[in-house]
């Protein structure tokens, strides 16, 4: 948590604007710290509501549905900092952000259980084809049979993406007595007994369960295919709570059809609805022994509570301290207080001779730095310089005029 202190800015006029029912974590955690102009909203916005919105942000929390674009980004005058409350940054344009000197946090841990327990229990549920008798029984059918129903114990997972979930995932199963395959495109270090199956084709084939674990890229975009999908053991169970661009659906569609497939859990699709309530459509729908939830693999109390308390942390800390640590566009600086000092931040283009110029104009004017920081990206270069009190507004002046500039801030 980062320690309450004074800001150069009012902390009253700091405005923070969290969309899509974030936590109430998170506007506990930003009020306790003093930052009361805190508004929480239920909804995602659209470009351009957003627009209109953004105008006098300093600090904006959104998760996946909001999408953070270059207009957007060109609008917000005052922001400082945008909070992914979620695990993944892909909705925000970070090239922009990065161009406007603006830091992009996210939670890459806080619900990698929640997944994981669920990905375990879809697993059984579906290997014992439990959707078509749960159905039956509701339409006052007894199912009572045990073909084409098995244990978990003994089967093979293939895991594919062995990062922070697919990892905890092969450790849940091995509890329960699964033999674990994975196949990532990097090198990754095995736990427990996992091996790593070296190529997708070598994985999806010997894998009774297959579950997805990667990122959106165009590497893995619709990895799984009417082609690779082929490579699946005949009888054999998908789960996809990665990303929804990952699986063909119309493919997997055919391959449930033709009873290659046994059977799908999906979360995750490549259109889902604005809100609750609305419509919505999947090739994968009205299919035997499927699971279909609306994107809520890491929606549990607990995770949402972790991602709250995360996000609004790192934010705090960035705003209280500049510490950069986990941002995805503002290179990552952790900074050790200065006794006696004002701290001023200093985001620039990464061109030659910027640090000299500002080093220049300071010393010129005999203004004395306590302490200098630089990390830089391919993009931007970020400075924390520790400078004299007495002349700490001055110095201000003197670096936003600074050629190559994009932000400065006073921050205590």
């Amino acid at each position: 948590m980062a320690t309450a202190q004074q800001t150069s800015y009012p902390k009253e006029k700091i405005k923070v604007l969290l969309l899509e029912n974030i936590s109430d974590l998170a506007v506990k955690n930003f009020q306790s710290q003093g930052y009361v102009n805190v508004e929480k909203l239920s909804k995602a916005l659209t470009e351009d509501e957003l627009v209109k919105a953004i105008k006098d942000v300093h600090i904006l929390g959104i998760r996946s549905k909001t999408m953070i674009t270059p207009k957007v980004l060109a609008a917000a005058t005052k922001l400082q900092a945008i909070g992914c409350f979620c695990i993944g940054v892909n909705q925000v344009n970070l090239q922009s952000a990065t161009e406007h000197g603006v830091a992009v946090f996210n939670a890459p841990y806080s619900n990698t259980r929640s997944v994981a327990e669920l990905v375990i229990g879809l697993s059984i549920m579906l290997i014992r084809r439990i959707p078509d008798k749960n159905k039956a029984a509701h339409q006052g059918i007894w199912m009572k049979d045990a073909k084409g129903s098995f244990e978990l114990r003994g089967k093979t997972l293939g895991i594919i993406g062995y990062g922070n979930i697919g990892s905890q995932v092969s450790v849940l199963a091995e509890a329960m007595g699964m033999k674990v395959l994975f196949y990532d495109a990097e090198t990754k270090l095995p736990l427990g007994n996992a091996v790593d199956g070296k190529t997708l084709k070598d994985v999806l084939g010997k894998a009774d369960v297959v579950t997805m674990h990667v990122p959106d890229t165009t590497q893995t975009r619709n990895i799984i295919n009417k082609t690779t999908i082929k490579y699946f053991k005949k009888g054999s169970i998908l789960i996809n709570y990665a990303r929804g661009e990952v699986v063909d659906l119309d493919a997997l569609r055919k391959a449930i059809i033709d009873e290659h497939i046994a059977g799908a859990a999906i979360d995750v699709f490549p259109w889902e609805p604005e809100k609750n309530g609305d419509r919505f459509q999947s090739p994968v729908q009205d299919l035997p022994n499927v699971i279909l939830t609306p994107h809520i693999g890491g929606s549990t109390e607990e995770a949402q509570q972790n991602i709250g308390e995360d996000v609004s942390n790192k934010m705090l800390n960035f705003l209280e301290k500049g510490i950069t640590f986990g941002s995805h566009s503002v290179p990552a600086l952790a900074l050790p207080p200065q006794e006696g000092s004002h701290r001023i931040l200093h985001i620039h283009k990464n061109v030659p001779g910027v640090l000299s110029a500002i080093n220049t104009q300071l010393s010129k004017h005999n203004i004395n730095i306590v302490g200098q920081y630089l990390k830089t990206n391919e993009t931007i270069g970020y400075v924390v310089l520790d400078v004299d009190r007495k002349l700490s507004k001055q110095a201000v002046q003197l670096l936003k005029e600074v050629k190559e500039t994009i932000k400065v801030r006073l921050l205590y």
